[in-house]
């Protein structure tokens, strides 16, 4: 049987939009604080800001 090629144009594409942007703005602004706070000795905060930013905020802004 023969393959089937698939067209060039056929191809998934990331499209990057404005909720992409705030997504990736907010992590970094997220991420930064964390550091920040982190270099001030919160022990606490600094932590969740850390994983929110780079395992939630993030990995949102590439997938969506």
């Amino acid at each position: 049987m023969a393959r089937q090629r698939q067209k060039r144009g056929s191809e998934p594409t990331l499209k990057f939009s404005k909720i992409n942007l705030w997504f990736a703005v907010g992590g970094l602004a997220t991420i930064g604080l964390g550091y920040y706070l982190l270099a001030q000795g919160s022990i606490t905060l600094a932590p969740v800001l850390l994983v929110l930013g780079y395992v939630v905020l993030l990995p949102l802004a590439i997938i969506l």
